[in-house]
């Protein structure tokens, strides 16, 4: 069983996805393991997570976002945000091939794919030919059946409620 990396997915519409990913590093940190965590999508500085994330050991951080990705791909932002988005996926890779980390975290890379950023079946090729002994962690809504199929561990979040649709304002500590 252990013969092939360990992949786990956080998705679905509800809160904590990047959280529980982040909880991840957290706990590989506290092992002495080392982290590389590239972030796609994302373009907030302010996240309490990361700013954590960036003072533990062993952990190196690297945001390839630019935001909110325009719907119209006619959009000549869109093309921009493609760039950065393969620009993430080149240092996903060599950190994924290289023996330089025990985890790998890929925060909102299924969003990503499911923006056109990224080909499903580029990132999907790339997790088949990750060593045995690394563990990875994606994130984002909308992970694809091919993604869900080689993950040995998929968990959905799913939004019963949320305080922003109720009115109230994203909080430090809670939404960032």
């Amino acid at each position: 069983m252990n013969d092939k990396p360990r992949i786990l997915i956080f998705t679905g519409d509800g809160k904590g996805k990047t959280t529980a990913a982040m909880g991840m590093a957290l706990r590989a940190s506290s092992h002495g393991m080392r982290i590389k965590v590239v972030q796609f999508l994302k373009s907030d500085t302010g996240s309490g997570e990361i700013a954590a994330l960036q003072n533990l050991p062993g952990v190196e951080f690297v945001r390839r976002g630019l935001g909110f990705v325009p719907k119209r791909r006619d959009d000549p932002r869109f093309e921009e945000h493609q760039h950065v988005a393969a620009e993430g996926l080149a240092l996903a890779r060599e950190a994924i091939l290289s023996d330089d980390y025990d985890l790998v975290v890929l925060d909102e890379i299924c969003g990503a794919i499911a923006a056109g950023l990224l080909e499903e079946e580029e990132v999907a090729e790339l997790l088949r030919r990750a060593p045995a002994r690394l563990r990875l962690a994606l994130t984002g809504r909308h992970a694809t059946e091919t993604l869900i199929e080689l993950a040995d561990t998929v968990t959905e979040m799913r939004c019963v409620k949320h305080g922003l649709q109720q009115g109230r304002t994203a909080q430090s500590g809670v939404e960032f």
